[in-house]
């Protein structure tokens, strides 16, 4: 009997945040973090996994007079050698258009993968560990979203700032990514959130599986290292955790 054939995984890596918690003139994702921007680490990360291709997408603020998609080209991708960045494209306004467009992009380029990634480039801390460990989850799952046990005791309010309500902490998790699917789920969740008109808030891709394809999704245990860079608080965070 022969060996199982590997499937074929494609990362989307989101790049496009302004960064206005940030109070910076340039992009979060390109300040520096110990004499590399944010988004290398991440970029890093995925290149070393068992990942077969990356899909970045950026946003659309001009840095050193260059569009933020040739900056990322000239800048980052061709000095770090990212040969794994099979294409580089334009987000939109809010995080699920830019997901969409990568979605597009990555329809458009070769074969389509059996998994998709979904990447928030903010998150320098990520491992391959961890990224590797997703992988596997969704093989078996179909849908799992990095997350880690919240340890703080959560409050509901009303819209006055008062507690209303106390969620029981032991069923609260904290939902990183690399959110990770089987490519035909994530994709038709993506087209029904277009179709809908209502569509409401949203925040992460599981939510997107989760109302329109109405499938649970697997919470992956994964570490509480893996920030999101958000203030300027994180990145001298994520600075002592890279540097460790």
């Amino acid at each position: 009997m022969g060996s199982k054939e590997k499937a074929l995984t494609a990362a989307i890596i989101l790049a496009g945040g302004k960064g206005s918690r940030m109070q910076s003139e340039i992009p979060k994702q390109y300040m520096k973090i110990n004499g590399r921007p944010v988004i290398y680490y991440a970029l890093e990360a995925f290149s070393e996994s068992s990942v077969d291709k990356i899909v970045l997408v950026t946003g659309n603020a001009c840095i050193d007079g260059m569009d933020e998609k040739t900056y990322c080209i000239e800048r980052i991708i061709k000095p770090y050698k990212f040969e794994k960045v099979i294409i580089v494209t334009e987000g939109g306004k809010e995080r699920y258009n830019s997901v969409y467009n990568g979605l597009e992009a990555l329809k458009k380029h070769g074969k389509v993968p059996d998994y998709v990634l979904i990447h928030d480039g903010a998150r320098a801390c990520i491992t391959t560990d961890l990224i590797e460990k997703c992988i596997c989850e969704a093989e078996k799952y179909k849908a799992c979203v990095a997350a880690v046990p919240v340890k703080d005791t959560i409050k509901i309010s009303d819209e006055n700032g008062y507690a209303v309500n106390t969620p029981d902490r032991n069923t609260l998790w904290q939902i990183q990514t690399p959110q990770v699917f089987e490519a035909g789920l994530i994709k038709e969740a993506y087209e029904r959130l277009y179709n809908d008109t209502t569509a409401g808030n949203i925040t992460d891709d599981a939510m997107v599986v989760e109302h329109y394809m109405d499938r649970t999704v697997k919470m992956t245990m994964a570490d509480y290292k893996n920030i999101k860079v958000t203030t300027p608080e994180d990145m001298d965070i994520a600075r002592i955790f890279l540097k460790a």
